[in-house]
C-alpha cells in the first residue's frame, strides 16, 4: 500500500516537472515568457483541464516557499545601507499606494452591491500585488537592480508588511470583532515588533558564527541544509509573530548580505527557489476555477476590469506625483496591476470569521488569478507597442565644413580609448556620434563631439571625410560598422579606413569591404592578459614578447588563409596553426 502511494506521488512529481519542461521553453520561444508558460501548464493539468490534480491549493501552499526563497535571495542583494537609502520609496511610494488602493478598490464591491465590510476586504486583498510574478518578470527583464526596479521592490516590501494590519482589519470587521480590545491590538503589534527585533539580533550575533563553524566541517550538504534552515526558520518565526513569511526570509537575507558566506548561500538556495517558484505558478494555473468563471463570467469580467483599471490609475498617479517619467510610470502600472498571492491569505481569513461566504471567496480568488494570468500578456503588449524613447537633441551641434586629419565615427568605450594616442600627439581629429547622452557626457570631460549619423553621406562630407587622411569607424553595432565601411571606401578612396571589428567573422567581412586595417576588440586585450599570466608564472619578459609576436603572426596567417580559401565555417573560434588550416583546405 505504501509502495502504491509512493508511486502515485512520484507520478504527480513527474507530471509537474514534465508540464514545466514542455510548456516553459515553448512559451519563451514564442515570446510569451516563462510565467505564462507555467500558468498555462497548470491550467492544462489541473482539475479544470485534464484533471490530473484535484487539490491545487495544497500545492500552492507548499509552492509559496518559492516566493519565500526569492525574497531571501533579493535580501542578500540588499545591504542594510542600501535598504536605508530606499526608506523614502518604501514608506513614501509604498504607503501612499497601499492606502489609496485599500480606500478606493473597496468602492468597486460597493458599486456591485456587496456589503461595505466584504467590499473593503475584497479591495484590500487586490491591493497586494503578486510579489512572485513581479519579481520574476523584473528578473527576466534584468531590472531588479535598476533604479526603477528598486522602486518597485520598495513598494512590494511595504505591501508585504501591510498584510499584518490588513489581517487585523479583518478581525475588527468580523461579527463581534469590535469586542477586541485596544490592549489586544497593541499586544499583536508588540509581538510583531518583538519578532522582528529577535530576528535582527539573531542575524547579527548568531548567523555568521554558525556558518563559520559549519564551513570548518567542510560538509557541503550541511551548509545547504543550514541555508534552508535559515530561510525557512526566519519565515516560520515571522509567521508565528503574525507577520509575512516572505518578509522573514527577506530580513534574513538582508542580515546576511554583508556576510562572507553570501555567495555560497545564494548558490545553495537558488535551485530550490527556481523549482518552487515554478511550482507556485503551476499551482496558480491549476487553481483557476473555470466552473466559477463560467457561472459568474459577467461578474468576474466586470470585477477584473474594474479592479485592474482602478488600481492601474492609482499606481500611475502615485508614480507621476513622485516625479517618475511617463514610460516608467506606465511600466510600473502594467507590472503591478494584478492581485497577488497574499490575497488568498486575506480572503481565507475573512471566510473563517464570516465576512465572506464560500461562493464570494471562490469568485474573489478567481478574479485575483485571472488578473495574475493577464499580467504577462499585458507586459508583452506593453513591450510590443511602447513608443521608442524620445531623446532630446537640444543644444547639440551638427558638423558643418569641418576639417581634420582623422575622422572618428563613434565615440563609445572603443573610440574613447583609440583616440587617446592621437590627442596626446596633438593630431587634428574630428569626432561624430549619434548618441546625445554620450555627447553630453563627453563634453563634461572637455571633448568636442559633433552630433551626426555616420551612415549618411552628407554628414560624412560635412564632418570632413573628403579631406581626412584616415577614417576610424568605432561604432558599437556590427551591421552599422560594415555599412559605414562600404560607404566610405566607395566615396572616399583616398582615406585610409580603420575599423573596429566585433569578432573574427566581422573582421573577414570588413576585409572583404576593403578596410585597410581592422582591429578585433578582444583580440589584443586578451593577448595582453595571456602575456600577463605568463609574467605571473615567472616567464622571462623577452620570451613573453616573442610568444605574443608568434601568436599575432600565426593569427595573421590564418586570417589570410581564410580570405583565400573556403575553410571559414562561420565560427569565431579557429584553433590550430597555419599548417593545420592548410591541410584542412586540401
Amino acid at each position: 500500500m505504501a509502495t502504491e502511494s509512493a508511486g502515485v506521488d512520484l507520478v504527480s512529481v513527474v507530471t509537474l516537472l514534465g508540464a514545466a519542461v514542455v510548456a516553459v521553453p515553448v512559451f519563451k520561444r514564442i515570446g510569451l515568457g516563462s510565467v505564462l508558460g507555467y500558468l498555462a501548464a497548470g491550467l492544462v493539468i489541473g482539475p479544470f483541464g485534464l484533471g490530473l490534480f484535484s487539490d491545487p491549493m495544497a500545492i500552492l501552499h507548499v509552492a509559496e516557499l518559492g516566493v519565500v526563497m526569492f525574497l531571501f535571495i533579493i535580501g542578500l542583494e540588499m545591504e542594510p545601507s542600501k535598504l536605508w537609502a530606499m526608506r523614502r520609496d518604501i514608506v513614501g511610494l509604498g504607503l501612499v499606494q497601499v492606502l489609496l488602493c485599500v480606500a478606493l478598490l473597496g468602492l468597486v464591491g460597493v458599486a456591485l452591491g456587496y456589503p461595505y465590510a466584504g467590499s473593503l476586504v475584497a479591495g484590500a486583498g487586490f491591493t497586494l500585488t503578486s510579489t512572485a510574478i513581479v519579481m520574476q518578470m523584473l528578473q527576466e527583464r534584468n531590472d531588479i537592480s535598476s533604479p526603477k526596479g528598486q522602486r518597485i521592490v520598495s513598494i512590494l516590501l511595504l505591501e508585504d508588511l501591510a498584510i499584518v494590519p490588513l489581517l487585523a482589519l479583518v478581525a475588527f470587521l468580523a461579527p463581534g470583532g469590535e469586542d477586541v480590545t485596544l490592549m489586544d491590538r497593541l499586544q499583536g503589534v508588540a509581538i510583531g515588533l518583538g519578532a522582528i527585533a529577535a530576528l535582527v539580533v539573531a542575524g547579527i550575533y548568531l548567523l555568521n558564527p554558525m556558518f563559520r563553524l559549519l564551513a570548518a566541517s567542510r560538509a557541503r550538504e550541511v551548509m545547504t541544509a543550514a541555508a534552508l534552515l535559515v530561510v525557512l526558520g526566519a519565515a516560520l518565526w515571522m509567521q508565528l509573530g503574525g507577520l509575512s513569511t516572505a518578509m522573514g526570509a527577506f530580513l534574513a537575507g538582508v542580515l546576511l548580505s554583508e556576510s562572507s558566506f553570501r555567495h555560497q548561500l545564494e548558490a545553495d538556495v537558488e535551485p530550490f527557489r527556481g523549482i518552487l517558484l515554478g511550482l507556485f505558478f503551476l499551482a496558480v494555473g491549476m487553481a483557476l476555477d473555470l466552473s466559477v468563471i463560467a457561472d459568474n463570467w459577467a461578474l468576474v469580467a466586470v470585477s477584473v476590469a474594474a479592479l485592474m483599471g482602478l488600481k492601474s490609475a492609482i499606481i500611475y498617479a502615485v508614480a507621476r506625483v513622485n516625479k517618475a517619467s511617463h514610460p516608467e510610470a506606465l511600466e510600473r502600472t502594467v507590472l503591478m496591476a494584478q492581485g497577488g498571492e497574499f490575497a488568498f491569505v486575506l480572503y481565507s481569513a475573512a471566510l473563517a470569521v464570516g465576512l465572506l461566504n464560500a461562493e464570494n471567496n471562490a469568485i474573489l480568488n478567481a478574479i485575483v488569478i485571472v488578473s495574475m494570468v493577464l499580467t504577462p500578456l499585458m507586459v508583452i503588449l506593453h513591450d510590443r507597442f511602447k513608443s521608442a524613447p524620445v531623446i532630446s537633441t537640444e543644444g547639440l551641434e551638427a558638423p558643418d565644413g569641418l576639417t581634420g586629419s582623422v575622422l572618428f565615427i563613434g565615440f563609445g568605450r572603443f573610440g574613447q580609448v583609440a583616440s587617446q594616442p592621437l590627442l596626446a600627439r596633438k593630431c587634428s581629429i574630428t569626432i561624430i556620434d549619434d548618441d546625445p547622452e554620450m555627447i553630453r557626457a563627453a563634453e563634461t570631460f572637455g571633448f568636442k563631439v559633433w552630433f551626426g549619423d555616420g551612415t549618411r553621406l552628407d554628414i560624412l562630407k560635412a564632418a570632413g571625410a573628403g579631406t581626412a587622411r584616415a577614417i576610424v569607424i568605432a561604432t558599437d553595432k556590427r551591421e552599422i560598422t560594415t555599412r559605414i565601411a562600404k560607404l566610405v571606401k566607395h566615396e572616399f578612396p583616398n582615406a585610409a579606413v580603420l575599423a573596429r571589428a566585433w569578432d573574427r567573422a566581422h573582421a573577414l567581412e570588413l576585409i572583404k569591404e576593403g578596410v585597410d586595417h581592422q582591429m578585433r576588440e578582444v583580440f589584443h586585450s586578451a593577448l595582453a592578459l595571456g602575456s600577463e599570466v605568463l609574467e605571473v608564472l615567472g616567464i622571462d619578459p623577452d620570451e613573453i614578447t616573442e610568444i605574443a609576436e608568434g601568436v599575432k603572426k600565426r593569427d595573421a596567417e590564418r586570417l589570410a588563409l581564410q580570405m583565400t580559401g573556403d575553410i571559414y565555417s562561420g565560427k569565431s573560434l579557429i584553433i590550430g596553426n597555419a599548417e593545420d588550416i592548410a591541410k584542412a583546405r586540401s
